[in-house]
């Protein structure tokens, strides 16, 4: 993936990890849209980066995810990258969940971390292979695609079934110009599941270099720290890893 000279579509960017991606990229000489549900997110990040462009999209809602691939499409035609980063977490028991009376709470999990980027990756991937020039879809995913983690059932299949579609993505692109890209983050430092949660996390700036560095060696699948580890093991270092961590970290849902 060429870093400078493109036009960059980030759902969930103006927060977090897709705003750390969003000023480097920036930096590097790219125009960049960031998307969002939160107008006022989307404002605070235009005054901290006043050459972005904004757009409010809810990606959990089909109708404005067609809208946005319309619009980005008919006013910034150059598009030719797409970073599926919006994703939301949710952390229960479940022997003590409300799925009877609140289903709509879990599955929008599923509809923004997995839906969404599949949707997404499904409207753009022939826009972009039509124009026979340097693409790539981005599709970040988590350590959690490798290793789940127990207290997090939902955001962990999603991110394993989006590492699985990014794969044969990849593949069925493999003859047009079009890249396809994972990047798949440890715990970072940001607001992901509630603020403080992963206080302990990685610093955001430091996981954005790393992988930024990835990107200028070409790797088509990047993790970072614990995530890194997680997409090397093996399957008795994986189980071993989630009893570990599911060991450690139950008495949070109890």
């Amino acid at each position: 993936m060429e870093l400078s000279g493109n036009t960059i579509l980030i759902t969930g960017g103006a927060t977090g990890i897709g705003f750390a991606f969003a000023e480097r990229f920036v930096k590097a000489g790219n125009t960049v849209i960031i998307c969002g549900r939160r107008k006022n997110k989307l404002e605070e990040a235009k005054q901290a980066l006043p050459g972005i462009i904004t757009r409010v999209c809810d990606v959990a809602d089909e109708a404005e995810r067609l809208a946005l691939f319309e619009w980005t499409t008919e006013h910034h035609p150059e598009v030719n990258v797409l970073v599926n980063n919006a994703g939301i977490q949710q952390r229960y028991n479940l022997l003590k969940t409300a799925a009877k009376n609140d289903w709509g709470r879990y599955n929008k999990e599923i509809t923004v971390n997995l839906e969404a980027p599949l949707h997404l990756s499904m409207l753009f991937a022939p826009y972009f292979a039509e124009k026979q020039t340097n693409a790539a879809i981005m599709n970040v995913t988590s350590g959690l695609a490798f290793t789940p983690m127990a207290i997090t059932p939902i955001y962990s299949s999603t991110k394993a079934a989006l590492h699985s579609f990014t794969m044969s993505l990849r593949h069925q692109l493999s003859d047009t110009g079009v890249q396809v890209i994972e990047v798949a983050p440890p715990a970072v430092n940001t607001d992901l599941g509630g603020a403080g949660l992963h206080d302990y996390g990685a610093p955001v700036d430091d996981f954005a270099d790393a992988i930024f560095k990835g990107l200028k060696e070409g790797k088509l699948e990047i993790g970072y720290g614990r995530a890194e580890k997680a997409r090397l093991m093996s399957r008795d270092e994986i189980d071993e890893s989630v009893a570990q961590m599911y060991s450690a970290q139950k008495s949070a849902i109890e």
